[in-house]
Order: C-alpha cells, then structure tokens, then sequence
C-alpha cells in the first residue's frame, strides 16, 4: 500500500510540473512553424502519437526508475526533458535511451554487497540525480536537436550518401548513449568481477579496486556488451520505423550494431583516460577504500583534483559522439 501511494505522489510531483500544458503549447507552435517555415528549413511536424508518445514514454520510465530507486526526483525531472527531447527527435533515440536505461541499471545493482567494500559514493540500486542524468544523456540529446533541425521528427535510414547530416547526427545520438552503458557496464561489471586489481591505462601496474583509469579485461569486455545493446536496440526500432521501400535503397543497416559495440569500449577507454589524468584517486586511511579527493592521510594513487566523475563522463559522451559518426562515415562502405 505504501508503494502504490509513493507511486501516486511521484506521479503527483511530475504531473505538477505542468508538462501537459507545455507539450500542448510545442504541438501548437511546431505546427504553426511547420506551416509557415517548413518549405525553407525542411522541418516535419511530428504527427499527434508521435508527441503523445513522446510525453508518455518519458513519463513511464520515469516513474519506474523512481519506483526501483534507480533514480531520485532530479534525476526523474531531467531524465523527462532529455527523455522527451531524444523521443520527439526520432523514437530509434528512445528506443537507445531505454536499452541504456534498463541494461545500465541492471548492471549497476550486480554484486551490490561487494561494491559497498570499493565505492566510497556507493548507493543502493546506483540511483542517479539530475546531474548524472545530464552527463550521461546531455550530449546526445544537443545531437538529437540537431538531428531534428535537419530533417524534422522522422526516421530516415542510416545513408551517408543521401542523408549525410541527419545519419552522421543519429549515429552521434546512438554513440553518445552506448559510450554512456559501455562506461556503465564496465565500472559497474568491472570493478568486482576478476580475482586480480586492475591495471592502470597509463602507468601499466595494478591499482585498488575504484581507482580512476583503472581497466581489466572483464570491465573492458563488459564495455563493449553495454554499447552492442544500444546498437541493437536502435537497428531493432529502425526496422520498425523506416518503410522497407527507404531501406531497400540504403546501405545495410545492421553495422549500427558493431558502432554501438565500438562506441562502448571507446567511450570507456576515454573515460578511463581522463580519469587516469584529471581525477583524483587516494586511499582513504581509515575505511580502505578509493576516494576521489584529497584530504588528510589520504595515500594519493593518480591523477589530479580537476574534474569529478560527471564531468568525465560528459566529456567521453562528447567525444565519442563526434568521433563514432566520423569513423561510421569512412567505414560504412565497406560493408555493402
């Protein structure tokens, strides 16, 4: 009984940012653009289950991942607004954004009991806030509206040849994402799986368990598995969404699937990288265990205090996102 009127109030919290209003006055001004603008931009209204599907979706997952804990109420306010900015862009986005979702927080719950012994910011069912949510979703959804200016709320198949722009942004989208899960699964998968501590990526010897930059072969495989279901989850949605008839003259579609798979171990050896060279990492002298700032006896590993963990994850989100579309665009060829 208790769960159900949680349920209720969280509804009630979201219902009360005033979003249905809000996604009606967009609806009422997209198509007012639309009428006037479309013929020169190129812009496509989004049709009216398109919108309601991009408010109810968003809603959904929300209220589940408060349910689960795996997210706390920032987290859940943020995580509408970069939901309905990924759905309304193109549902292939949602359909990534929830394999991310669901996966990424599966991973993030395994072997809870031995993470409390290595995570100094351990939190039970790893429950995200709004900033987390931006870092891991921020990126792709800049992608995203690009996406969306350039051809309007429509699924184009992946054709560098054709829709050069609108694929290169829908692979950065997709890209952003899967380095989000790859980096996900592998600091989650990684950090207790193995008998041995990992190694560090740039000084090449074993460091603690939790250490910024430190890799091994379950967390980096790991890392590759988190980006091939965000792949696979896009090329899914796409033979859904996009008529045969467009996917007849485009490129085979599945090696979206590898790119995913590519842009979760790249995402990861970014984020680990940076780690390694911007992020603090000390052995706290009471507790034992990895922390990210220094402080008094804290035994310093790696690393220098300039960024923290979101600000690495944003920017190996970034940088995957601009260097996957690139690598897809000079590649692709060659699997026709």
């Amino acid at each position: 009984m208790g769960e159900r009127n949680s349920a209720k109030q969280h509804g009630k919290d979201i219902d009360d940012t005033g979003a249905l209003p809000l996604l009606t006055i967009c609806w009422a001004l997209s198509l007012v653009y639309a009428s006037h603008v479309s013929s020169d931009s190129g812009f496509e209204s989004p049709p009216a289950w398109h919108w309601a599907f991009s408010f109810i979706a968003p809603v959904g997952v929300a209220l589940h991942g408060l349910h689960k804990k795996r997210i706390d109420q920032s987290g859940a306010a943020m995580g509408l607004v970069v939901g309905f900015i990924l759905t309304i862009s193109c549902v292939r986005f949602f359909a990534s954004l929830l394999a991310f979702f669901v996966s990424a927080s599966k991973a993030t719950t395994y072997k809870s009991e031995a993470k409390k012994r290595v995570e100094a910011d351990f939190k039970e069912g790893g429950q995200r806030n709004w900033v987390q949510v931006v870092s891991n979703g921020g990126p792709a959804s800049v992608f995203a509206i690009f996406f969306m200016w350039e051809v309007g709320s429509v699924c184009v198949p992946l054709n560098f040849a054709k829709f050069y722009s609108a694929s290169w942004y829908a692979i950065a989208v997709m890209a952003c994402l899967a380095c989000a899960s790859g980096d996900t699964f592998a600091s989650s998968i990684g950090v207790v799986s193995g008998k041995k501590d990992p190694i560090h990526i740039l000084k090449l010897k074993r460091v603690p368990r939790g250490t910024n930059g430190g890799v091994s072969l379950i967390g980096t495989l790991s890392s590759v598995i988190g980006g091939l279901i965000v792949g696979l989850a896009f090329y899914s949605c796409e033979l859904l969404m996009v008529q045969s008839e467009n996917l007849s003259d485009a490129p085979p579609q599945w090696p979206v699937i590898l790119y995913g798979g590519l842009a979760g171990f790249l995402g990861s050896m970014i984020d680990s990288v940076l780690g390694a060279l911007l992020q603090f990492s000390g052995m706290h002298p009471k507790f034992g265990y990895v922390i990210e700032h220094p402080g008094p006896g804290v035994q310093h590993i790696s690393g220098i205090d300039v960024l923290d963990n979101h600000s690495v994850n944003l920017l190996a989100s970034l940088f995957t996102g601009l260097s996957i579309p690139y690598i897809a665009a000079q590649t692709w060829t060659g699997f026709s």
